[in-house]
């Protein structure tokens, strides 16, 4: 499984192309927020980090997705990669995997959605 929390939800058309152009046939799309904006937000006791947080984006979209080979998960990682700017550089987004032991549901393979 495919995670990316994409902080600049601006790029989210074009991130939702290169899944598409990569071969990814479904994804779910979350709305999300990092713990930094609801520290500074919504606890008081950090309210003080509101400087620190300027020109961060308030929320993300988080982007699941099963990728079924290799050679999809790599075309994705470097057109996402170029996409925002790259993955590196702090504020763009963070993007890993997690094996899944069990699925149901899932559209085979050899099926088109």
């Amino acid at each position: 499984m495919l995670v990316f929390i994409l902080n600049n939800e601006e790029f989210l058309e074009e991130v939702m192309s290169a899944y598409i152009e990569s071969g990814v046939t479904g994804a779910t799309i979350l709305d999300s927020e990092g713990m930094g904006r609801f520290l500074t937000y919504e606890v008081p006791l950090f309210a003080g980090f509101k400087e620190f947080m300027k020109g961060n984006k308030p929320y993300n979209k988080t982007i699941i997705s099963v990728i079924r080979d290799n050679e999809t998960l790599e075309s994705v990682k470097a057109l996402v990669d170029e996409i925002v700017g790259g993955l590196d550089k702090p504020g763009t987004g963070v993007m890993f995997t997690i094996p899944i032991d069990w699925a149901y549901g899932l559209v085979p393979e050899d099926e088109e959605i």
